[in-house]
């Protein structure tokens, strides 16, 4: 994505409208420019950083909850097919406090990510007001948090799978 320039900038938009637009007469007009430029990246490489992060706790969450199921599934077959002994509970319960596990850990990891995304955009939303940044960029909505949704969604189809011994797809 290129940048905006200033002289491309909607003048409809509430910006930073007291800084100088090129060509800037002095090195103390290029400096605060490049200042601003710089402030608003990082914003981007920050917001990035937390989609990674909750990017982290989705693989781990994903592995529990993977995790739990597989061994739901193993024993259950096992059992089917009598080459385990017993009709004990322990593997289901195993498997669903596995799930439930990677459950919690998952909403927890995505009330964290929401929260520091409000506080992170309160930020620049307060630093544009000031004229620190410009605030051309677009701020999306995380796919990655949209992706930790889905996720916890087919948790809890397992889970409910798991716990009433109902088929998880059919």
């Amino acid at each position: 994505m290129s940048p905006i320039l200033p002289e491309e900038r909607d003048p409809e938009l509430k910006l930073s409208a007291n800084l100088p637009r090129p060509p800037y007469d002095t090195t103390d007009e290029k400096s605060v420019e490049l200042s601003s430029r710089r402030t608003g990246m990082s914003f981007q490489r920050t917001r990035m950083s937390a989609d990674r992060t909750l990017m982290s706790v989705i693989r781990t969450a994903l592995s529990l909850i993977s995790f739990g199921f597989t061994i739901f599934q193993v024993f259950k077959k096992m059992q089917d097919s009598k080459l385990l002994e017993g009709s004990g509970n322990e593997p289901r319960n195993f498997g669903i406090a596995l799930v439930l596990l990677g459950m919690v850990m998952l909403t927890l990891g995505i009330v964290y990510h929401i929260d520091y995304m409000r506080g992170l955009r309160a930020e620049r939303v307060r630093m544009i007001e000031q004229g620190l940044v410009h605030g051309e960029s677009k701020y999306p909505v995380s796919l990655t948090l949209i992706t930790a949704a889905l996720l916890w969604l087919l948790g809890l189809v397992a889970a409910a799978s798991m716990a009433f011994n109902v088929p998880l797809l059919g």
